[in-house]
């Protein structure tokens, strides 16, 4: 298809930065790349991106999707635990991520009033869509809507019937069960308005951003009854067992969304090697599933950088503890290093395919 020949191009123009003398080793391996255009954003990018690595003499850069990032969360407005710490940063967050090598990124919602944030803020910059739905921890919201749950979702339904044809919605969701935190919505109430998001998917021929938290069961049994209701989706922030993932590529529109929190023990990571590369996406969830210290996954990340306590407050830096689209990276060293690929540029390709074909096929 169309990105993965531009892609190719990409690679047989693409720069080199060298910093220093490189040992023998680091001629010898070079870290990820993802290539998607020849612009001269993606060149300048590449230099900066080069500058800002601290891990490695040698580097290229690697241009990525990030499929779900919560850019409407507080913590972009500077706010953590419902206490201010510094001003709204989300540019600066944008420019780490260009930087980083992300061409595209997908602003995720789970209420009403988020859609309608992720929308604004897509609509700032080309490389930005969104998502619309509710996350099954908020369906609460729904059910308490002070002008009923039906206006709600009626409000829902106007907001995609006004702009899915801009181009910027690409997804229902993030809809589905989680039922590790069921003190923020109960079982039944998920369940209701998880079945209603299908009618949406169905009504706007868009495809599912799928949140499946130790509820793989009756996920699976909703997803069987609604098969026919919608084209696609995509299970994100994967962290399920074998069985459960031969169960969801059972469905064959089906694919698995990777971040930080799918990389976390080595049973995780053992589940990832096998999801087929055709079914494969990546993200960072951010600010959330960071790959962390103790994950077992860290053993693989090449890439770092600096980052500072929210208290010391930096524009010019990451914030600990606060997860972002640029770390996209972190992810992608991981799941090829623990694969062992060879091909780093073919699997690049491949796996930014999968989300070009999931969210912005015609």
């Amino acid at each position: 298809m169309l990105a993965a020949s531009v892609g190719r191009l990409h690679r047989a123009l693409r720069p080199t930065v060298l910093l220093g003398k490189p040992t023998s080793a680091q001629r010898i391996t070079p870290c990820a790349v993802v290539s998607v255009k020849v612009s001269a954003r993606a060149i300048h990018n590449t230099a900066v991106a080069s500058f800002r690595s601290s891990s490695s003499i040698m580097r290229f850069i690697a241009t990525h999707a990030d499929l779900g990032a919560n850019l409407t969360d507080g913590m972009f407005q500077g706010r953590y635990m419902g206490k201010a710490y510094h001003s709204p940063d989300v540019n600066k967050v944008l420019e780490r991520a260009w930087a980083a090598g992300v061409e595209k990124i997908i602003v995720t919602a789970g209420s009403l009033p988020e859609a309608e944030s992720a929308l604004a803020l897509a609509q700032t910059d080309d490389r930005l869509h969104c998502t619309v739905g509710v996350h099954p921890t908020r369906c609460k919201e729904i059910e308490d809507s002070s002008q009923g749950p039906e206006a709600y979702w009626d409000a829902l339904r106007a907001l995609l019937k006004a702009h899915v044809a801009d181009g910027k919605i690409v997804a229902i969701g993030e809809c589905g069960l989680d039922y590790d935190r069921l003190e923020f919505c109960d079982k039944e109430t998920q369940q209701k308005w998880f079945r209603r998001h299908f009618e949406l998917a169905a009504s706007f021929k868009l495809p599912m951003f799928l949140h499946m938290r130790a509820a793989a069961p009756d996920f699976i049994a909703i997803l069987k009854e609604h098969s026919a209701s919608f084209t696609r989706g995509v299970v994100h922030s994967f962290d399920a067992n074998q069985e459960h993932l031969e169960q969801l590529l059972a469905f064959p529109t089906i694919s698995i969304g990777i971040n930080g929190c799918s990389l976390k023990t080595e049973e995780n990571l053992a589940v990832m090697a096998q999801i087929p590369t055709s079914r494969l996406l990546l993200e960072t969830d951010s600010p959330y599933c960071d790959v962390r210290p103790s994950h077992a996954g860290k053993v693989h990340v090449k890439t770092s950088h600096q980052a500072k306590d929210k208290k010391k407050y930096d524009p010019e830096m990451l914030i600990k503890g606060r997860n972002e689209p640029c770390n996209i990276v972190s992810v992608f060293e991981v799941v090829t290093g623990h694969r062992h690929v060879q091909d780093i540029d073919a699997f690049a390709d491949d796996v930014f395919d999968n989300t070009m074909r999931m969210f912005f096929q015609q």
